[in-house]
């Protein structure tokens, strides 16, 4: 890719953000065709992909944030003086418990088994990035 501008990092960050190839166009100062042009070579769409990804784990990061926040309200409901508020409390955080302990140990196994396999086949690496639970 030629020389790179402020329309195309508009653009990049359009589409990364989940914008049509139509509107990112529009708001980047390209035409339609253009925008095609330009995501047809692979060294912009790859740069697409890296600023979806910065934008996708910044929305993780807010929402684990906010996840902290929800999990120590409903601890909080724990105490309520309703009946039905601890009940409906209590079955949220044992639903979510169980749900959050399944998808850890399903990620450990997958994790697990791409090591495995790695070791199996010397000279072949998984390209699969390691996921971060805690955070």
């Amino acid at each position: 890719m030629a020389n790179k501008t402020g329309r195309d990092d508009a653009l990049i960050l359009a589409l990364a953000r989940g914008l049509s190839v139509r509107s990112a166009a529009k708001v980047s100062g390209y035409s339609e065709r253009q925008a095609h042009r330009k995501i047809d070579d692979p060294a912009f769409s790859r740069q697409v992909s890296e600023v979806r990804g910065a934008v996708v784990g910044r929305a993780v990061g807010i929402l684990s944030a906010a996840g902290i926040e929800a999990a120590r309200t409903l601890r909080k409901l724990l105490t309520s003086e309703t009946d039905q508020v601890r009940l409906a409390a209590a079955r949220s955080i044992l639903e979510l418990g169980n749900k959050l302990r399944e998808a850890t140990d399903l990620t450990e196994r997958i994790e697990a088994l791409e090591r495995q396999q790695v070791q199996q086949q010397p000279g072949r690496s998984c390209n699969r990035k390691p996921v971060s639970l805690s955070n």
